[in-house]
């Protein structure tokens, strides 16, 4: 479920996951373009959309691709939802054998 138009982002950041192989099912329902994220993240109109990605060469790894317009938007949806979003991160954590940000990106923009 892209919501939004991908072009409009300003802010992207980057987790990688390492699924329990019992949990991909659940793990791909939790994180996938309509799941339990994408659905929270929703609620806020500065939140862009969500891609879900996954390693071809080592099984159970995927990266999330969360699109925001700023990182601004993206730490105060985080701030003023920090009940509902620690629910959900406690909810998935059995799916994985672990969980880290990769990373922060701001888009660049240049002119032409």
């Amino acid at each position: 479920m892209m919501i939004r138009k991908q072009d409009n982002w300003g802010f992207l950041i980057v987790w990688q996951f390492r699924v329990r192989p019992p949990m991909k099912r659940s793990f791909l329902h939790a994180y996938g373009n309509a799941g339990e994220w994408v659905r929270f993240f929703s609620q806020d109109r500065h939140y862009i959309g969500t891609e879900l990605t996954h390693d071809l060469k080592t099984p159970g790894t995927y990266l999330t691709l969360d699109f925001w317009t700023s990182e601004r938007a993206y730490e105060n949806f985080k701030r003023r939802n920090a009940a509902g979003y620690e629910t959900i991160d406690a909810k998935c954590e059995a799916l994985t054998e672990s969980e880290r940000e990769i990373g922060r990106y701001l888009r660049v923009r240049q002119k032409n």
